[in-house]
């Protein structure tokens, strides 16, 4: 019985040990968004799109990927079964080519919803990314919660539930 309570107390520990790294690292990556991105008009491949509008009576995961982006490989399909299940997904491609390009890679990972191609990157210049895959959770109009990096599909979902409280 000592092992097995040294044992969990010791698992214990490294859990919070890993969970304050990835907290901290979270942190450090954070983009500085300005305090009007969900008021800013986007041109997406579909038209014109207003985070604002858009995210005004449920969350929106906008979400900031990459086709060069090797961590993004292992998020898209959770984000694309998110957005078959019928989660607000707004996507944006940062510096993946040309619209067609960009359609067609949406296309073949499943990836639905508003797409919209940052080609030359200004947006994710003016939105301080600093990593992608980055994870903005908007509800009416205001951010409430960033993330960068590998995330499970549950913790999206838990990020969107806790939005719309």
């Amino acid at each position: 019985m000592s092992r097995l309570k040294r044992w969990l107390r010791e698992a214990l520990l490294l859990v919070l040990i890993v969970a304050a790294a990835l907290w901290g690292m979270d942190w450090l990556r954070a983009p500085q968004l300005p305090a009007d991105l969900a008021q800013q008009p986007l041109t997406s491949l579909q038209g014109e799109v207003n985070l604002a509008e858009l995210s005004q009576h449920r969350p929106v995961l906008v979400y900031v990927w990459a086709t060069w982006c090797g961590v993004c490989k292992l998020t898209t399909p959770t984000v694309a079964a998110m957005s078959q299940e019928g989660d607000k997904v707004v996507s944006v491609a940062l510096r993946s080519g040309s619209d067609a390009r960009v359609a067609t890679w949406l296309e073949k990972k499943g990836l639905q919803g508003v797409a919209i191609n940052d080609e030359s990157g200004a947006i994710g210049q003016r939105w301080d990314i600093n990593a992608t895959p980055t994870f903005i959770v908007l509800h009416q109009g205001k951010v409430i919660s960033t993330s960068s990096g590998w995330t499970s599909g549950w913790g999206l979902k838990l990020r969107l539930w806790w939005a719309s409280r």
